[in-house]
């Protein structure tokens, strides 16, 4: 049982170091559905700041490209800078949620 909850937790503690790959081997190795479970919200949790990095990125083509050095129009600047906060807070959001539930898992 011991090794169950060692393996749940290193599924979210991955997102320090391996944030898809454990998951995934973990919920393939394993034959536990609780720990399946666990690596599956793992993966969910280490998916959401990729996906925002992609939106954040795509919004930064799209300011950068539509940015005109001669004009004093700063929307799209806020729009970066807002959309960067916002990736960020998700992004530190998810790093301690994935903290905690490796904790309560492990208790």
């Amino acid at each position: 049982m011991e090794n169950q909850k060692i393996l749940a937790a290193f599924s979210y503690l991955s997102i320090f170091f391996a944030p898809f790959i454990v998951p995934l081997i973990v919920y393939f190795v394993t034959k536990d559905s609780d720990v399946k479970r666990h690596s599956i919200r793992a993966l969910v949790s280490h998916l959401i700041p990729f996906v925002f990095g992609i939106l954040f990125f795509i919004v930064f083509v799209f300011s950068t490209f539509s940015l005109d050095p001669t004009s004093s129009n700063k929307t799209m600047m806020i729009i970066w800078f807002t959309s960067f906060a916002i990736y960020a807070l998700v992004s530190l959001g998810i790093v301690i949620w994935n903290i905690i539930q490796a904790v309560r898992v492990i208790r």
